[in-house]
């Protein structure tokens, strides 16, 4: 990867969480933290780095229980959360936490995006894409330059997300899989909220829900 961006990713909480960092210049965000980000903390300390942005693929619990943590850790950090799952994040039985005795609570949002969007800070450009249908308004986040997309719990490695929660909708998430991380290049990463990477030629081949026809 260029000198000039990484990416690294913390598993977090009980429930594996994947955790991303992305840096771009003075650009620092994390993407989605789990329970107990105390090495992400350490990793970014050792370093000398702020995040400059905290972003959430949707509000699911185990996505957003590092947010105070990392507050508590380095101040206001801005928080980046889809607009339509704005109303999981202080509320332990929308975002399914109270669901696992947990009772994740954060702050509201700082800024609500919408698909569609383009999120810039510094050098690192994302653009927001629709990948709802784990949540009413989950999304990725496509790293063009660096050639990945960040995809929460909508699409694994040889997978995708549970939609028999509340607000879970089976169809619309293949649909939205397939019009707008299955047309991304072929050799663009695919890291999903759980589990090891992908690809997107990997995931368009192989995985059995995306070959199912349903």
């Amino acid at each position: 990867m260029h000198e000039s961006y990484s990416i690294s990713t913390f598993v977090t909480g009980p429930l594996e969480t994947n955790t991303y960092v992305l840096i771009s210049g003075k650009a620092v965000w994390i993407v989605d933290p789990g329970m107990g980000v105390q090495e992400v903390i350490d990793f970014l300390q050792r370093r000398n780095l702020v995040p400059t942005r905290i972003a959430l693929t949707h509000g699911h619990g185990d996505h957003i229980a590092g947010v105070v943590e990392l507050t508590e850790a380095f101040g206001d950090v801005p928080l980046v959360c889809p607009a339509t799952d704005a109303f999981m994040l202080e509320d332990p039985r929308e975002n399914l936490s109270g669901e696992f005795g947990f009772d994740v609570v954060c702050p509201a949002a700082d800024e609500l995006v919408k698909v569609g969007q383009k999120l810039t800070d510094d050098t690192l450009n994302l653009l927001v894409l629709d990948t709802s249908g784990h949540t009413p308004g989950g999304v990725s986040y496509y790293w063009a330059a660096a050639k990945a997309v960040l995809t929460g719990d909508a699409l694994f490695a040889g997978s995708i997300g549970r939609t028999d929660f509340a607000g879970g909708d089976l169809a619309g998430l293949l649909e939205n899989i397939r019009r707008n991380l299955l047309t991304l290049p072929d050799g663009t990463q695919v890291l999903p909220g759980h589990g090891p990477k992908s690809s997107i030629a990997v995931e368009r081949r192989t995985n059995p829900f995306l070959l199912s026809g349903i």
